[in-house]
């Protein structure tokens, strides 16, 4: 009963239109009166340890950097030296655009943000370049939910405080899911390009790749910068989200010199307003897990999956399915933060490696953002693309179907996560 009540209050008071972190602190008022325990302290309480956390710190500092990076000119060279790179193949903007997210992604982490700061680039160059508007934003739509994936990830800081696993250990894990959903977008973009003939741009010469190379060079240092810093160990995720907003703000300041002193105001109210509506789900998700705990719910849900514990790849691919399903009607912070309480105890009961879960889990989590209603990203590169969600939803579809075989993949043989990440980890 208990289990109907929080899912009776939480779905209708989000159908009612009430914000999701206010629906999560009306669902977790909800179990306490059904539990005749209704405690204001409590409720306090929880709130402020939801957002009381040193690991959660370092996603203001990811967004902060983002803004930076956007404004400081860090973003255009990325996607300038993407371009001296491999512009000159048939259909190569498409795979200018892949590597540019895959070198964005692992700067920021925010799959909205990348989708806003490259589509606003990339798909204006494509179109002028003869490519389908339809079928680049798809691409970039797509692309983007590399974002989440690949280290640094806000999705995966948000997951290992509420598993209380290591952000470093699941930053290692995320760094080959991700070169693999590359690797499918360019195959498939392979085939768009041949199937529609894609214009062929001029091979730049030596010189203007070493330019645009040098150009960049700051730009590109950065990611390598905090991965290594990650894999040895000196420093934290959360330190690394505040280096790489001074990194950030150096090179746009002193070094491009495309970040004005007069932009900072707007880069840290931008940053703030984002940062605040993570950090109140974050509080709002405590109390909820917290009630979800005394009300037994994960071991209700764990019950429910008992009969595929004993098959651990089965029951894999009935929570992916379970997760895509809640992923078309709600966002990857609130999804991550109701969820994972509630699956973690099965898993580990399955003897399922909980970082491995943790990275199939955010990438199933974050193809939310390609399917409507929700799908923030969607929206996000409609705008940039100049084009209604109906017809970007055509355009995503071959995508999305790449993405979710990688999915799918990552689940038949987990090593294809385990493997790279025990080398990435040292171990």
């Amino acid at each position: 009963m208990t289990l109907i009540v929080f899912l009776a209050s939480l779905v209708g008071s989000m159908a009612i239109g009430l914000p999701i972190c206010f629906s999560l602190l009306f669902s977790g008022v909800c179990m306490m009166l059904f539990m005749n325990g209704f405690n204001s302290q409590i409720l306090s309480q929880n709130l402020f340890s939801g957002a009381d956390s040193f690991s959660m710190m370092a996603v203001p500092f990811f967004i902060l950097a983002g803004e930076f990076m956007n404004r400081g000119g860090i973003t255009k060279r990325i996607v300038n030296a993407a371009n001296a790179m491999v512009g000159h193949v048939r259909g190569g903007l498409g795979y200018v655009s892949i590597l540019a997210i895959l070198l964005f992604a692992s700067m920021v982490g925010s799959a909205v943000a990348s989708t806003a700061a490259l589509g606003a680039i990339l798909i204006p160059m494509m179109v002028r370049a003869g490519y389908n508007r339809d079928k680049s934003t798809g691409l970039i739509a797509a692309g983007n939910i590399l974002s989440p994936i690949m280290p640094p990830s806000v999705p995966m800081i948000i997951f290992g405080v509420q598993a209380s696993v290591s952000v470093t250990s699941l930053f290692m894990a995320g760094i080959a899911p991700a070169v693999y959903l590359s690797a499918s977008l360019c195959i498939l973009w392979f085939f768009v390009a041949r199937k529609d003939e894609l214009p062929t741009a001029p091979r730049q010469s030596r010189k203007q790749v070493v330019k645009s190379l040098t150009d960049g060079f700051w730009a590109l240092l950065l990611p390598v910068f905090i991965l290594v810093g990650l894999r040895s160990g000196k420093f934290t995720p959360t330190e690394a989200g505040v280096i790489t907003a001074v990194y950030a703000l150096i090179i746009g300041l002193f070094v491009y010199r495309e970040l004005k002193i007069s932009m900072l105001m707007d880069c840290l109210v931008s940053a703030a307003k984002s940062s605040s509506v993570i950090m109140f789900l974050a509080a709002a998700a405590m109390v909820s897990s917290w009630l979800m705990t005394v009300g037994n719910i994960p071991s209700i849900v764990t019950g429910i999956l008992a009969p595929f514990i004993a098959h651990p790849t089965l029951l894999m691919l009935v929570i992916a399915g379970i997760v895509l399903l809640v992923g078309t009607s709600m966002d990857v912070t609130p999804t991550i933060m109701i969820l994972t309480p509630v699956l973690l105890p099965a898993v580990k009961a399955a003897g399922i490696d909980v970082v491995y879960f943790g990275v199939v889990f955010i990438l199933n989590t974050v193809m939310g953002l390609l399917t409507p209603p929700v799908g923030t990203v969607l929206n996000v590169a409609c705008s940039a693309g100049k084009i209604n969600m109906e017809r970007i939803v055509k355009a995503v579809w071959p995508f999305l179907l790449a993405e979710v075989v990688i999915l799918v993949l990552l689940i038949l043989f987990p090593p294809l996560v385990t493997v790279p990440a025990a080398f990435f980890l040292g171990k």
